[in-house]
């Protein structure tokens, strides 16, 4: 049987964590940034989780 493959585009997107949590980053932030709160803003900027309706998925594509 071949070796199954890593989703490049969402190994790019996605880390996991040492506790086998996936971290991702928000969108939003990366122009039009006059029109957001500097609050918006600042949140925008820290990673987040992922989901655990989206985790499953992630997880199959990292090959994790």
């Amino acid at each position: 049987m071949p070796k199954t493959k890593t989703n490049k585009s969402a190994a790019k997107r996605f880390k996991v964590t040492a506790t086998g949590k996936v971290k991702r980053w928000h969108a939003y932030h990366r122009h039009i940034l006059s029109t957001k709160s500097r609050k918006r803003k600042n949140h925008l900027v820290a990673p987040a989780m992922v989901d655990d309706a989206n985790l499953k998925k992630v997880k199959k594509m990292l090959q994790y």
